[in-house]
């Protein structure tokens, strides 16, 4: 039996009282959460919203406790899910017989055989999307890394997604409807307790962003059910699912599915590769290993994925990058049952807050855990740790809801990377804050411009 459900003396957890600094968790929220995380060492707390009140679980046993040893008592419901239920309805991020079929039918789209089978034609788009960048951006003038890196990772996972279904126009439509959705879901799902009779900052974009991007996907499964075909991308796969008793799907069901994969697909790789050139910078020693491994595997050649096994730096500079800023920062989950975490009672209904980016950054686990260091997941230094614990490092979450999209992201991350820096050095435009501006995602809190040199 896992310890966080030994019996022990019973006791009350921690409790840090939110509401009576609510100006300052408003004002920096993540400087709060991290405060937090300090402060509970690994211990299961209590946060009172006053109106709202939930569990915080950083310590790697408990962590695993609920991601995978007991994950049918700790659902993906509750009032955590309510901004994201808005957008993804029941799909492959929901519970149930619809998360069930979800799996079932992405499933084999998602295994390594079929990644390794479209891995050229992912690494061809991002290769093209460079060509293009650097047209531009060869001048030397600085470019918005995340928007430049957003257009490579969408235009890339939209050809996988969709094969030839979505047109151009459609694409310049989608993407910048669901930029805005991502941005203006913030305030909500920061304070998710709140009544959605109530207006907050953002409730319009979102909305206005989401009537976007439904009239495009909309209208191309209206396409598809008029001419199907036997394509083997995701959107064919959706489209042709079948519920368990053999029934069509519906529209909707295929369109929340959409957005939960091209959510966790895209989001991701640009988050993640947003942070990576302010990292750079400030860590020239780590610069300069990941450029002299890029020149000698990849040199001039355009990237591929026969490029991939030789650049084990370039993938520990991708774990620790995300190990720092885990995008996706925080899983709620919704107890069906009492449990007992080292002796802290959770009662049923209660709400428990996961969090990467707090276990991420346990000193008992991590040494210098706040210094960016990419030799934490050398091979051989990795398995030399004995108190490396399976769930101090879970990303892409854990147990029977992992994220099934992380082998694109790993896919994506590497191909980019070396096809930007086989091509160019990049140049950090002006200081960027390492805290990040907290929202369904970790972002960084000010624009990232750089120049890309070529070489």
């Amino acid at each position: 039996m896992s310890a966080v459900v030994e019996t022990r003396l019973p006791r009350n957890a921690r409790t840090f009282r939110l509401y009576r600094s609510l100006p300052r968790l408003l004002k920096d929220p993540i400087g709060e959460i991290e405060q937090i995380g300090r402060l509970a060492g690994g211990d299961l707390v209590r946060v009172d919203f006053g109106v709202f009140r939930a569990h915080v679980a950083s310590h790697p046993d408990h962590v695993q406790h609920i991601l995978r040893d007991d994950a049918d008592n700790f659902l993906r419901e509750g009032t955590f899910w309510r901004p994201l239920h808005r957008l993804f309805g029941d799909s492959i991020l929901g519970e149930g017989p619809d998360w069930e079929l979800s799996r079932r039918s992405l499933q084999p789209v998602l295994t390594h055989r079929h990644l390794n089978a479209v891995a050229d034609r992912i690494a061809a788009s991002i290769d093209q999307s460079i060509e293009d960048l650097a047209r531009t951006a060869g001048t030397g003038r600085p470019i918005d890394a995340r928007a430049e890196i957003g257009t490579i990772v969408n235009t890339a996972v939209l050809k996988v997604f969709f094969g030839d279904k979505i047109s151009g126009a459609d694409n310049e439509r989608l993407l910048p409807a669901f930029e805005n959705i991502a941005t203006a879901i913030a305030f909500r799902f920061l304070l998710p307790f709140l009544p959605e009779s109530m207006p907050v900052p953002g409730d319009r974009a979102f909305k206005k962003g989401v009537q976007e991007m439904d009239s495009v996907l909309f209208s191309v499964i209206e396409n598809y059910r008029r001419n199907p075909d036997d394509g083997t991308d995701f959107f064919s796969a959706l489209c042709e699912a079948r519920t368990a008793e053999g029934e069509e799907v519906t529209d909707r069901w295929v369109r929340d599915n959409l957005v939960a994969m091209f959510a966790t697909a895209t989001e991701t790789t640009v988050g993640a590769l947003t942070w990576l050139w302010p990292l750079l910078d400030a860590h020239p020693e780590v610069a300069r290993r990941l450029y002299e491994e890029v020149d000698r595997v990849v040199g001039r050649d355009h990237v591929g994925p026969q490029h991939l096994p030789d650049l084990t730096y370039t993938k520990q500079v991708v774990q620790e990058l995300l190990r720092l800023y885990p995008v996706g920062w925080l899983f709620p989950r919704r107890a069906v049952a009492p449990a007992e975490f080292d002796g802290v009672r959770v009662k049923a209904g209660d709400t428990l807050l996961i969090s990467p980016f707090l276990t991420h950054r346990l000193e008992a686990f991590w040494p210098r855990p706040l210094e960016f260091d990419p030799e934490r997941f050398t091979v051989g230094r990795v398995a030399g740790e004995s108190r490396r614990h399976r769930y101090s490092y879970f990303p892409f979450g854990g147990g029977p809801h992992q994220c099934i999209g992380m082998h694109i992201f790993n896919l994506e991350a590497e191909l980019i990377i070396a096809g930007l820096l086989s091509r160019f050095r990049p140049v950090l435009s002006g200081q960027v804050p390492e805290t990040p501006r907290i929202g369904a995602t970790l972002r960084p809190r000010t624009d990232v411009e750089i120049s890309l040199r070529a070489i």
